[in-house]
Order: C-alpha cells, then sequence, then structure tokens
C-alpha cells in the first residue's frame, strides 16, 4: 500500500483464476458514504433531481482488479495528512482501466499533485470530476487524450514509495483536489470497486446495455440492440428475473448478472457471445462483434485474462464475465 498520499489541497486543472476476497468496510461506512456521494454525484453530473436513480447508469466502471490492503482505504492516516484514496492490490503488470470517459490532463510522477509519488495519470471527467491512478508501473495513453469508460490507461506497478505493487484510486468531485472516498462514490455508480458485479439501473446505455440485450435475445426476446435498457429493455430484465426468482426491479446487479451470463469457449455461436465480443471490445479488443466464438475471439479472452491476472483458459465463464463487466 502507500506509504505516504496524503490528504491534499486544491490545485489547478493544468494541461490466477478468482482473486483474493476484498476486505470490506462496515455496513454503516458504506451506507452513509454511499448517501453522501450520491449527493455529490447528481451535482456533479449536472441531473436534475428527478432523475437521481441513474447514477447508475453505465457511465462508470472499476479501473483495476484486486483486493483492498490493510491502511489502504480512504482517510487512514498518512503522516501529518490522510490518505485520499483507496488502494487495490493485485500484481505488477495487471491493467488499469479509465473509470469513466474523459481526458488525460496530467501524465507525470505523482500525477503533478502533491504529497503523491510515483507515475500518475489524471483523468477529467467534466463537471468538476477527476480520478488519480497513482504508482504506475507504465502508462498506455498520452497527455491530452481522450480516453473512453473501460479502455486500458496503464499498468499497476509499485513506483514511488510504496511497499508492493498496487493502484492508488481517487475520485475528485467538485473540483480537483475535493477529495472524495472512492468506494462511496463509485458504489454510488454502481461500481463494486475492485472487481464485484456492476448495477445497471433503468435507462442506463453503453456497451454493457448492449450485451445484456444480446444476452436477453439469446433467450429469444427478440430486442432492438440499441445499448439503451429503455423500456422494452428493461421490460425483459424484469420477465427474465422473475422467471429466475429475483426481485423484478429492472437493475442488472449482482444477483441478476451471474444468472444471464453464459459460460462460452470456442465453437460457440449466437447472441450471447455476440454480448461477450461487445464487451471485451468496451476493454480495447478491436473485435468484429459477429456471434462466432472462434480463434480470435478466444485470443482476445485469454489475453483479458492475462492482464487482469485471471485463470488464462480462453474460456468466458462467470469470473471471466464479472471482470470484463464490472
Amino acid at each position: 500500500m502507500c506509504d505516504a498520499c496524503g490528504g491534499i489541497a486544491d490545485v489547478s486543472d493544468g494541461a490466477a483464476g478468482r482473486w483474493p476476497a476484498r476486505r470490506r468496510l462496515s455496513r454503516r461506512t458504506l451506507l452513509a458514504g454511499s448517501a453522501l456521494g450520491a449527493g455529490l454525484g447528481l451535482f456533479g453530473l449536472g441531473l436534475p433531481r428527478a432523475r437521481a436513480a441513474t447514477l447508475k447508469n453505465g457511465a462508470w466502471c472499476n479501473p483495476a482488479l484486486g483486493y483492498f490492503p490493510d491502511g489502504g482505504h480512504f482517510g487512514a492516516p498518512r503522516g501529518g495528512g490522510s490518505h485520499a484514496g483507496q488502494d487495490i492490490t493485485n500484481s505488477t503488470g495487471t491493467a488499469v482501466y479509465a473509470a469513466a470517459a474523459g481526458t488525460v490532463i496530467r501524465r507525470e510522477w505523482g500525477g503533478g499533485l502533491p504529497a503523491r509519488t510515483g507515475y500518475g495519470i489524471v483523468l477529467s471527467h467534466g463537471n468538476g470530476r477527476y480520478t488519480y491512478y497513482g504508482h504506475l508501473s507504465a502508462y498506455r495513453v498520452s497527455l491530452n487524450q481522450r480516453v473512453s469508460a473501460g479502455q486500458r490507461i496503464g499498468d499497476m506497478g509499485a513506483t514511488g514509495n510504496v511497499t508492493g505493487p498496487h493502484l492508488h484510486f481517487e475520485t475528485h468531485s467538485g473540483g480537483l483536489g475535493a477529495v472524495v472516498n472512492p468506494v462511496t462514490f463509485m458504489t454510488a455508480r454502481g461500481v463494486d470497486l475492485g472487481g464485484g458485479w456492476p448495477a445497471l439501473d433503468p435507462d442506463a446505455r453503453g456497451a454493457r446495455v448492449t450485451a445484456i440485450q444480446y444476452l436477453l435475445n439469446q433467450r429469444g426476446h427478440g430486442l432492438q440492440v440499441d445499448g439503451w435498457l429503455g423500456p422494452e429493455s428493461t421490460a425483459a430484465v424484469k420477465r427474465f428475473q422473475s422467471l429466475n426468482g429475483l426481485v423484478a426491479d429492472g437493475q442488472v446487479g449482482p444477483l441478476t448478472w451471474p444468472k444471464l451470463v453464459y459460460s462460452l469457449r470456442q465453437g460457440a455461436n449466437g447472441q450471447h457471445v455476440r454480448g461477450l465480443q461487445t464487451v471485451l471490445n468496451k476493454r480495447g479488443a478491436g473485435l468484429v462483434v459477429d456471434g462466432d466464438f472462434g480463434s480470435v475471439t478466444t485470443s482476445a479472452v485469454r489475453t483479458f485474462q492475462s492482464v487482469n491476472r485471471l485463470t488464462v483458459d480462453g474460456v468466458a465463464g462467470a469470473i471471466t464475465w464479472r471482470a470484463l463487466v464490472g
């Protein structure tokens, strides 16, 4: 975890197999923080009050897979300050992804932020929201580059003042320097930081919604595949949930995803493979979405598994799906 990485002052917007179980905050802390994070995020996104539920709108995703180390939580004592982010531990070279679409505004030691060490990246997401990715071993994007949610931007490392390889991840809401708890900020946006299944509410959009539509169409729902969890797709989700003994609320979350995905391997063909190819492309695979699980798709699955420190077998099972859509 970080030996340093304390609190910061306000600064200008300058140019194998299952991973270890993560250590959790208390339920009371998470619930209280989620409420605060949701409030901050609502105004940060510029959404009207009536659309608060759409914070789980598919715009945010996991920056890296791993577990929470002891003492690496937000607010932990750090000399004269406090830890400004959440550490996510895995091995050097583990892929680090953009948590949301944005622009690379810092790509330098410590991200150009006070009390930060190691190679770091700052992304601007607009409306006063920023994310910081610290202690990287490699950069995979350039300064001023536009990036999409889920795009690989760097590799996890141990540069700077650290005790071992990890990602130091920060969320800033209300301006660069206005740090908020990353766990609660991301939870409010449907992201289980570190590698859990996401939660997508009705009206969500994006590649993961496209995958949901393909997965439902494999079961005969006949949806228009447009990447929008609109009324028809939400109704199909509710029917699926009801048939599978789940609460029919239309939210595709940690209980719905495991029943929705298929275990797929080379030779499979169909709408469910199109869904898999879509979320692989969200992570940069560049596949033709043709529904054919051939050698090219197998190679993409194996590459994704390798850079995320999963079992490299080319089979898209529940663990691989969870990492892809997280």
